[in-house]
């Protein structure tokens, strides 16, 4: 892995690209819905194509195809507050777990002490749990969460604050994102964008056009950015 000593200053969203937390958020609106007495019917993919772009995109199609659930509870803050509330019990019952690859990473970048960040909008008691079963996690030494910044992704101050906070005038910075919002907000910076995720977004060929790579998994990102470099 001598591809990662281009750079200085590795950043990292968190959700969906570190750990399998996208996942346990779909889980969560699913066990929300069943306790309300209904089913959503989707795929993984199809959750991650409305969940990405904006939550109020979430909530339209929720309503949209479960139009029963909205007659029995029109307001989405108390539903909402249902899926936190399951959400934290399942990453209490232990299943999040680390993304394919992103350990081998991680171990390599601390023992090449490259400085690394993490850009996130998860709140820090959800990390702080995640990090206590995921110890490889806490040898990231930077982490910059919702209560760090004002406008989320993807607006870029998250991704510029990172970099201003832990990157030198001249250090080369390379970033890995997951959604189409994330990639967004980081390629409005000065850092190298690299999308990492299985799901065919539609906008992943113009990100591609204008210099983003693009993986599957960071097992693909380990085996691969060496032979480019």
């Amino acid at each position: 892995m001598k591809w990662i000593h281009d750079y200085q200053l590795f950043l990292f969203d968190f959700d969906g690209l570190l750990v399998n937390t996208e996942e346990i958020h779909f889980k969560a609106y699913q066990r929300m819905i069943t306790h309300r007495g209904f089913k959503l019917d989707w795929s993984f993919d199809k959750y991650c194509q409305n969940a990405h772009y904006s939550s109020e995109l979430l909530r339209e199609q929720i309503f949209l195809s479960l139009p029963k659930l909205k007659a029995s509870e029109p307001d989405w803050e108390i539903l909402y507050a249902e899926k936190r509330a399951a959400m934290i019990d399942l990453v209490n019952e232990g299943q999040v777990h680390l993304m394919p690859g992103i350990e081998k990473l991680l171990q390599q970048l601390e023992k090449a002490e490259i400085e690394r960040c993490v850009v996130t909008h998860s709140p820090d008691l959800l990390i702080s749990i995640v990090r206590n079963q995921n110890p490889i996690l806490n040898t990231i030494p930077f982490w910059i969460t919702r209560e760090h910044y004002n406008h989320p992704k993807p607006h870029p101050e998250c991704y510029l604050k990172a970099i201003h906070l832990h990157a030198l005038e001249h250090d080369k910075v390379i970033g890995f994102e997951d959604t189409p919002r994330g990639m967004t907000a980081l390629m409005q910076t000065r850092a190298k964008p690299v999308m990492v995720c299985e799901t065919t977004y539609v906008e992943i060929p113009e990100f591609e056009k204008q210099g983003a790579l693009r993986f599957k998994t960071f097992e693909e990102v380990n085996s691969k950015m060496d032979k480019s470099t």
